[in-house]
This record gives C-alpha cells, sequence and structure tokens, in this order.
C-alpha cells in the first residue's frame, strides 16, 4: 500500500510484548526488555505479556501460568517501575480479542499470505498449523491499536508485522472514512543488541526454542553457567581486527563482540579498538565476567520475585485494569464506527 502521511494528533504511547514460551534469554533482554526500562522514562509505556500469542502453538496450562509470571518477573527484575509503566498479560484484558476479530475482517488474505514468519514456524506442513498463527499478525496489530500506540520496540524479524499493523489501521480510518483515527505506529528497532545470535550459529537468531540450551544465556543462568556457554561460544582462529571491516563473514565473532558492546553501552568499533590483535582465548572470559555482572542482579532479583507469586499477580492484576482504561474507550468507538450497536 501507498505511504500515507500520519497526522494522528494522540499523545506519545509505547506498546510491545514478550510471549511466555520458553526461558528468556540474552536476545530477550537486551532486544527488548533492557530497551524498554529506558522507554518508560521517555514516554507513556505499556508493556505486556502476550499469552494470546503463545497459544497459537500448544502450551503446557500449567507452564504458560509460569511462564507468564516469569515474565512479568522479569519486568520488575531488569527495573520496569510498575507504578511508571503499565504491566500485564494480554488475555485480562478482553479488548485484545475483539479487536482482532474486527481487523480480521480488515486485513486481507494477500497480505498475511506475504507474512514470512508464518512460513517460518508452520514450516512445511502449513495444513496442520493453527488458524491463530495465521492470524497472528492481526492480533498483533489489535495489541497495538488497542492503545492507539505511536511507538512499538521490535526486533527485525518483527518489522514485517507492524508494516502490517500500519496497512490495517490505514484501510481502517479510509475505508471507514474515520480519519486519523489510529496512528500509524512507527518501529523502534536502534541500538545495540537489537540482534543477538545463537552462541552456537552466529546466522541463526537466539531462540528459546533452540534445541541446545548452549546456544543462548538464559536469564535463568548462573555465574558458571555463563562462563561455561561463552567459553564453549563458536568462534575461530583468528585475532580480532581494529574495525567492524575485518569482522565480514565472520559471524560468530561479530555476534561475541556486539553482545559485549551492548552490555557495556559501547560501540562495536569502541570493543574492537580495545581487543584488536586479541584471541578469543582474552575476549571470552572478559565477556563472561562482563555478563556474569550485568546479569546476576537481575537473575537474583528474579528468582525473588518469583517466590513471592502473589505479589506478581497483583502487579499484572493492577496493570490490567489500567490497561482496559485505556482500552475501552478506544474500542467502544470503534464498535461505533463499524456501525455495531
Amino acid at each position: 500500500m501507498s505511504e500515507p502521511q500520519n497526522i494522528y494528533q494522540g499523545p506519545e504511547r509505547v506498546f510491545s510484548g514478550v510471549q511466555p514460551t520458553g526461558n528468556l534469554h540474552l536476545g530477550n533482554y537486551l532486544g527488548a526488555i533492557r530497551k524498554f526500562v529506558a522507554l518508560q522514562n521517555e514516554m507513556e509505556c505499556i508493556f505486556c505479556v502476550v499469552d494470546m500469542h503463545a497459544i497459537t502453538q500448544w502450551q503446557d496450562p500449567k507452564e504458560l501460568r509460569a511462564q507468564t509470571l516469569e515474565i512479568a518477573a522479569a519486568y520488575v527484575a531488569a527495573g520496569i517501575d510498575p507504578e511508571k509503566a503499565v504491566i500485564f498479560h494480554q488475555s485480562a484484558v478482553s479488548g485484545h480479542a475483539e479487536l482482532a476479530w474486527i481487523f480480521n475482517c480488515v486485513a486481507r488474505m494477500g497480505w498475511l499470505n506475504r507474512m514470512t514468519q508464518f512460513k517460518d514456524k508452520a514450516g512445511k506442513d502449513k495444513e496442520r498449523a493453527s488458524v491463530g498463527l495465521f492470524v497472528y499478525p492481526s492480533l498483533m496489530a489489535a495489541d497495538i491499536l488497542l492503545y492507539k500506540a505511536t511507538h512499538v520496540p521490535v526486533g527485525e524479524d518483527q518489522k514485517q508485522h507492524l508494516e502490517l499493523t500500519r496497512d490495517i489501521a490505514t484501510k481502517f480510518n479510509n475505508e471507514f472514512d474515520a480519519g486519523p483515527f489510529f496512528p500509524l505506529p512507527e518501529p523502534l528497532i536502534k541500538g545495540a543488541g537489537a540482534r543477538v545470535m545463537s552462541l552456537r550459529d552466529g546466522s541463526s537468531k537466539m531462540s528459546k526454542s533452540d534445541p541446545s540450551d548452549l546456544s543462548r544465556i538464559n536469564l535463568t543462568d548462573d555465574a558458571d553457567t555463563i562462563a561455561k556457554k561463552i567459553k564453549k561460544a563458536r568462534t575461530d582462529p583468528e585475532p580480532l581486527p581494529e574495525t567492524m571491516a575485518g569482522l565480514e563473514g565472520r559471524l560468530e565473532a561479530e555476534n561475541l563482540i556486539s553482545i559485549y558492546a551492548a552490555l557495556s553501552d559501547r560501540t562495536s568499533e569502541d570493543v574492537l579498538t580495545e581487543y584488536a590483535g586479541q584471541g578469543f582465548g582474552v575476549f571470552k572470559p572478559a565477556l563472561a565476567e562482563l555478563a556474569v555482572e550485568k546479569l546476576s542482579p537481575i537473575t537474583a532479583e528474579m528468582r525473588k520475585l518469583q517466590a513471592d507469586p502473589a505479589f506478581l499477580e497483583t502487579i499484572l492484576k493492577t496493570g490490567a485494569a489500567r490497561a482496559e482504561a485505556i482500552a475501552t474507550p478506544v474500542l467502544d468507538d470503534v464498535k461505533r464506527i463499524v456501525g455495531f450497536l
């Protein structure tokens, strides 16, 4: 679709979420949660545990509940203040499902057929994939637009879904002559750590679903485990170069440099300047020490919070009430616009 001018005049608002599936890892922290912490001081923020997205593929109900609380614990342990930002779980606000259905009727099959994530997750046997997995992007659009979010911190793999959200918002605004009712949300991708790759394969994103636990650093890993995983991380025998150009084709080396840069709030170029000419026998222990220093306090606080599930449930319940207060008038307006009684 052609790119329209975004003339929405509402307040700036951030929405993003994390799926409660599998263990949270370093990629989740650097690519999303740490950015959430900074954003809460810049504009109004709504951070969701997207449990409805999680069940597009089968989940054990007991594990889903536990992992929902784990995400909430990680948010708070990393520094998100539930007094500043809204923290809640998606299924607690029915407007997500209601608006998703309306957007299913606005979006077009051709748009969804182009979504590469469905092809990746469904694999070769897409006929056995759930319908929910296919219309996942419509629900993501509803998540964002239910709160009229103007900015969404997303990874590169979700950017296509955000573009679809903009298309849905544009079509809704135009088709119902609603003016700039919905904003056209902008992606927030920039910054070190936006894409953290597997420790075993520099061409694949660090993932909860990778069968090898050595491929990722979990936020629940202790110091010894972190050091062990970094020591075993795949690299090459060449020393580190002076510039990023020298890392061309060295995906695993580039990934470790990027992780160090993100954890130390420096650029990859600065890290290479410090370690140029050194081998991984020197660099890996330094990276392990840095990772332990940054992650251990978060891990300890997560464990403390998870030992008090009632406290986490209160945070989610309070956040859901705040989210509902924002969502309800938006959904009421949508129903009026489309002609529902």
